[in-house]
């Protein structure tokens, strides 16, 4: 039987990258989409070299609206079908809402919610057919906050990844689907450094809130394997994730608004 086919997106850096080392690791072919061509290519070698596994790059940028039919159609023209979808591709609009411009808010929400979303829905009916499917949607712990001041739509583009994935884990465990929200803290990645970020957060965050990639998505594997409908990898985000459920939303907004002023200092 041949290999199943993971389609990553995000897959360049951080836990996109790691996702890839991953699932090769455990005999999957694996195929990468991302912006940066070179970085693809350099990793589908390495996977190829060091797994023995089939490896694609497919570079493409998530904010343009034909990117989700147009990956569906590459892979279709190299015969492949998937049997698994990690949603990665994610990054931060910090800032505050009106001082960014209002297409940069729809490219942020169309690579953050409606190319997941439509991802899952072109690759959903394939493991339906077949009875089998992997879909990762990794969301953060951001999620739980009820505000995100000053980077406004993460936080409740990540809720809405988490209810999607729950919702949509409700609907296909009885399909041999599973489908895991992965919502893990502080990641070391290259994420921060995108928005200049890590040396403010470095100093504000303590060493042991701090994950590496490989680490998150080797618990992002086992959740989805286990059919966990989410995931929050690291014992003190399981910790946080909880105590956000039962303190009072007003509490932890008042706390959210003097994180984002010590950062701004």
């Amino acid at each position: 039987m041949a290999r199943r086919l993971v389609l990553i997106t995000g897959g360049s850096s951080g836990i996109g990258l790691a996702f890839a080392r991953t699932y090769a690791a455990h005999g999957w072919d694996v195929a990468v989409t991302a912006r940066r061509a070179d970085r693809l290519e350099k990793l589908v070698e390495e996977i190829r070299l060091r797994f023995g596994v089939e490896a694609h790059a497919l570079p493409a940028d998530l904010a343009d609206p034909a990117t989700p039919e147009n990956l569906q159609k590459s892979l279709l023209a190299l015969g492949r079908t998937v049997d698994g979808l990690v949603n990665n591709a994610g990054y931060s609009l910090p800032g505050g809402f009106v001082a960014n411009a209002l297409e940069q808010h729809q490219a942020f929400l169309r690579v953050m919610m409606l190319a997941p979303m439509e991802l899952t829905h072109r690759f959903l009916p394939g493991m339906v057919e077949q009875k089998f499917g992997r879909i990762v949607n990794v969301a953060s712990l951001a999620g739980f906050l009820p505000a995100s001041p000053g980077d406004t739509l993460y936080g409740p583009a990540k809720t809405f990844l988490t209810r999607f994935s729950q919702s949509l884990h409700l609907e296909m465990r009885d399909h041999g689907i599973h489908v895991t929200a992965l919502c893990p803290g502080f990641t070391y990645s290259e994420f921060h450094d995108a928005v200049g970020g890590r040396s403010k957060l470095s100093k504000a965050i303590p060493e042991w809130a701090w994950m590496g990639a490989d680490e998150v998505a080797r618990e992002g594997y086992v959740a989805a394997e286990a059919n966990r409908a989410a995931c929050v990898p690291g014992a003190p985000n399981k910790a946080m994730s909880a105590l956000l459920k039962v303190l009072p939303d007003d509490w932890t907004m008042e706390f959210s608004s003097g994180q984002l002023r010590k950062l701004q200092r």
